[in-house]
């Protein structure tokens, strides 16, 4: 069975969720990055940023972040969902569906009326009812597209 903790609620601790994103999306140099900012995310589920794992039978099998700005030019939108990772032998069950879903919950029940995201993917997204609304610049001036879907409405 699968269940979504914020880092701040899982049993092993948000040391072991810092690692584990840090090991899907950090750097060599970038650890205290990664663990700063869990450290410092939201505890509670009415403000951003919070990061989020998917456990299953007590193992973390992936992550999602909210968060305000995931560095892209686009300052003026948020919030981003970022850092979605599932593990291969868990893909194919439309579990990103349940993170976007909870995603959803989180930031209608904050007053937002949209998520984005930004990536290189082809395809995952558009099958969750995600829309591609342009493209933006990231710090390295590398292009990348960004996506909107709107929140869960009743």
């Amino acid at each position: 069975m699968y269940k979504i903790y914020n880092v701040n609620d899982y049993p092993k601790g948000i040391l072991e969720c810092a690692k584990y994103i840090h090991s899907k999306w950090g750097s060599q140099e970038n650890y205290p990055y990664f663990e700063n900012a869990m450290l410092n995310s939201s505890k509670s589920e009415d403000a951003i940023p919070q990061f989020y794992v998917l456990v299953n039978n007590d193992q973390i099998v992936g992550c999602f972040g909210l968060i305000i700005n995931d560095f892209v030019s686009r300052h003026d939108l948020y919030p981003w969902f970022s850092s979605l990772f599932i593990e291969p032998e868990h893909r194919g069950k439309r579990l990103c569906g349940t993170m976007f879903e909870h995603a959803s919950n989180i930031a209608k029940s904050i007053g937002y009326t949209h998520l984005y995201l930004t990536t290189g993917h082809d395809g995952l997204y558009e099958k969750f009812g995600w829309t591609r609304i342009e493209d933006a610049y990231q710090p390295s001036g590398e292009v990348t597209k960004v996506y909107r879907k709107p929140v869960l409405h009743g």
